[in-house]
């Protein structure tokens, strides 16, 4: 049975949320020191994405709740979304987190998997009656757009691992925000950097997958970064030299969730991350073939086993707690 994102998941994943977005210890920072000066609390460097472990943790916590918010406008725990954000999508804190952003050493924060969140966030605010709470933070995304906009040109090859340096998985993120929002010339970037990266791909081993410490499929998010951003008809020539063995199960370790050994080490926790990533990325993917391709079948199951094997695990440790609820949603919403 195809599983799907319901008002009492969604109620569950907002209150999992609520009690991290503005928890500031544990914190694993990300910032460079260039000074004495520099040595601060978390809520002092990041105003307001100050909880959730890390950064960009926290990011996608106020995504998901923006997104149940939207949703699931009438479940209980919208008040308390709703009174988060008056509370920290706000000019001052999101003035804040410019300043952060504008010191010569945040030039590589984050990048690229904490740019791709953010502006996600954004365009998930902007579907919002509220608009106020995208408008504050727009001064944010503008900043992230740039980081897009000056590194994408000179970055002169993709990276493909399965962690938060992979490319695939941020431009396919940004492409919400760009599309959205009707960023076109970002959009195109986009679209142009896809095709010089990825477009001459084919006959995808995945030899690499898994990873002892993988969140993302470098495979599956490759391929759904190119059906997000290339045209429907030109990505489906390109998925079936991509991926040509697909019927046969191959490559098979695609098929097969991730073993998760010790959920309270933050790395081998990740590969929980993974089995919803591939989950998303099966679902998004199949829904891209024709309806009687005799590939959907087998992606949809591929989909579902990787849901089920994760999605017991969003909660009980914090180690995955402050952040697997986020890519159960992008799994259970494809």
């Amino acid at each position: 049975m195809r599983q799907s994102l319901t008002a009492e998941t969604a109620q569950h994943f907002a209150v999992i949320a609520l009690g991290h977005v503005r928890r500031e210890y544990p914190n694993k920072p990300a910032n460079v020191f260039s000074g004495p000066e520099d040595a601060k609390t978390p809520s002092e460097l990041h105003p307001i994405f100050h909880g959730s472990l890390d950064w960009h943790s926290c990011v996608h916590g106020y995504w998901m709740m923006a997104h149940i918010l939207r949703t699931f406008p009438d479940i209980p725990a919208t008040k308390n979304i709703r009174a988060l954000f008056d509370a920290m999508l706000v000019p001052d804190k999101v003035t804040g987190e410019c300043a952060y952003q504008a010191k010569p050493t945040s030039r590589g924060f984050e990048r690229p998997y904490g740019w791709g969140w953010l502006l996600k966030l954004s365009a998930e605010l902007s579907l919002l009656d509220e608009r106020c709470w995208f408008e504050n933070l727009k001064p944010l995304s503008d900043v992230f757009t740039g980081r897009f906009t000056d590194f994408l040109p000179v970055a002169t090859y993709p990276v493909r691992v399965g962690t938060h340096f992979n490319t695939a998985f941020a431009m396919r993120l940004a492409a919400d925000y760009a599309e959205t929002v009707g960023d076109a010339a970002l959009l195109q970037l986009l679209r142009d950097t896809a095709q010089r990266w990825y477009g001459p791909d084919e006959a995808c081993p995945a030899w690499g997958e898994p990873s002892g410490d993988d969140f993302l499929s470098s495979a599956l998010v490759e391929a759904e970064c190119m059906r997000r951003l290339m045209p429907a008809v030109g990505f489906l020539s390109w998925f079936d030299r991509f991926l040509p063995e697909i019927l046969a199960r191959r490559p098979a370790t695609l098929f097969s969730p991730a073993s998760v050994s010790d959920r309270s080490d933050g790395k081998i926790a990740h590969l929980d991350g993974l089995n919803l990533s591939r989950a998303w990325c099966w679902r998004s993917l199949a829904k891209a073939l024709p309806q009687d391709d005799p590939r959907r079948p087998i992606m949809e199951r591929a989909a579902e086993e990787h849901l089920a094997s994760a999605l017991p695990h969003v909660e009980g440790d914090y180690m995955g707690e402050h952040w697997l609820a986020s890519f159960a949603t992008l799994a259970l919403e494809a």
